[in-house]
């Protein structure tokens, strides 16, 4: 059902969080874009102006590793200045009563483990762009670090333990997904009765058939999405108004 309208929408969304005990939220961009954080897809969006950089030009290619870190700098000052949105507070909400167990996200930004939720409990399905970790030996750096290795000789730095590549813990095109995550979100869609996806295109898989697995489990689904996805037929209730707006009433004192 889409809601016709955004207050009988959210009175509809609100009899079903009262109604369910286990809610998992599945959120992309759209939640993060009140913070400032610019999405990938949309007119403006991130991948507009900038082509990704798939994971096995990131590994052969110097230039493709110096070109990824400093986009990443230069949007240093987006990252560092996003707070938590109505929609992340209204989530953490949520959880700190009791009726999220764990939250799977596409999302990079770690601002729902600044909502409150915590981390053990933040399912990142394509990693986290506040550190950085080696591809060979998994060692983590702080961006800082990075960042001084990268003004002082102009190159994306290497390992200082095994001498391979280092770039953000985050998954990019053509890099494996990470199983635990993947196995430990499989098992919270199975096991909820109410899944909340938000934010999120839909178009991105694996990571797309949450949804859809949560609802053959016997969750009822609800889609908060500006734009229509192509699992809104699927859905037991469909909002497409902003996410800030829709979730707000949730956020609490």
């Amino acid at each position: 059902m889409i809601a016709a309208d955004l207050r009988s929408g959210v009175e509809r969304l609100g009899d079903m969080i009262a109604q369910a005990s286990t809610i998992v939220p599945f959120t992309g961009a759209g939640i993060s874009t009140e913070s400032g954080i610019p999405d990938f897809r949309s007119p403006g969006g991130l991948w507009t102006s900038n082509r990704p950089i798939p994971f096995d030009e990131f590994i052969a290619s110097q230039d493709a590793r110096d070109e990824a870190w400093r986009r990443r700098f230069a949007m240093e000052a987006t990252f560092a200045a996003a707070t938590p949105t109505r929609g992340h507070r209204a989530l953490a909400a949520l959880y700190k009563a009791g009726k999220i167990p764990g939250l799977i996200t596409q999302n990079i930004d770690n601002l729902h483990q600044a909502s409150g939720i915590k981390p053990a409990d933040v399912i990142e399905l394509h990693g986290n762009t506040t550190y950085a970790c080696c591809i060979g030996c998994t060692k983590c750096y702080e961006l800082a670090w990075v960042k001084s290795e990268f003004d002082a000789s102009g190159h994306a730095p290497s390992c200082t333990r095994c001498g391979e590549p280092v770039k953000t813990a985050t998954i990019s095109f053509g890099q494996a997904m990470p199983e635990e995550e993947m196995q430990r979100a499989a098992e919270l869609s199975e096991s909820c009765d109410l899944f909340l996806a938000i934010g999120s295109s839909l178009v991105v898989w694996p990571a797309a058939g949450f949804p859809l697995l949560a609802k053959r489990s016997g969750a009822r689904l609800v889609i908060i999405n500006n734009e229509p996805t192509d699992q809104d037929e699927h859905a037991d209730l469909v909002l497409r108004f902003d996410i800030g707006e829709t979730l707000g009433p949730f956020v609490g004192n």
